[in-house]
């Protein structure tokens, strides 16, 4: 999203929670309440992880992301990406400037979006609580159908994606 439109998608925002309030008052302070909340969340997670993007930056040479995980880096890509992915914790919109970054390194587009399908779906602490809630079968199943889901997600994201310009410029 273009910092240009961050504007009227606040104006927006504002606006709809200026009408709940003249319809729902009450609504209205909830709307605030968990608008605070998420605010609060994504200004004690964000900063970090922006730092940690730009130390990524510094320090990890494009050569070595390009090497790990870029068009040419074939099964070992894909499975770093799995990995980091399987691995990470936090929310999801924390894995968009990781992501971003690992594009800007040279990942290929294929593996940041396995990177991303998996950091949404399969964590290893959330795993180990579907065995425990949901037993062992259904979180077997639904990893063994999540796994490919990803990898033709991942697959169809880069065929249809690469003509984009935002795109062309991590190929």
């Amino acid at each position: 999203m273009k910092i240009k439109a961050v504007p009227a998608i606040l104006a927006v925002l504002a606006t709809a929670t200026v009408l709940v309030w003249a319809m729902r008052p009450d609504k209205a302070i909830a709307v605030l309440f968990v608008s605070k909340d998420y605010l609060l969340e994504m200004i004690s997670i964000l900063p970090p992880v922006l730092i940690l993007c730009g130390l990524f930056d510094a320090w990890v040479p494009r050569r070595t992301i390009e090497q790990l995980m870029g068009d040419a880096s074939g099964i070992k890509g894909t499975s770093i990406a799995f990995l980091l992915g399987t691995v990470a914790m936090g929310p999801l919109y924390a894995a968009f400037p990781i992501g971003k970054s690992l594009l800007d390194k040279g990942a290929s587009l294929y593996n940041v979006a396995v990177f991303l399908c998996v950091w949404a779906s399969i964590k290893i602490p959330m795993i180990l609580f579907e065995v425990k809630f949901l037993g062992a079968e259904f979180a077997l199943l639904r990893l063994a159908l999540t796994i490919p889901a990803i990898l033709v997600i991942s697959a169809l994201l880069r065929i249809f994606r690469m003509n984009t310009p935002r795109i062309q410029c991590y190929r």
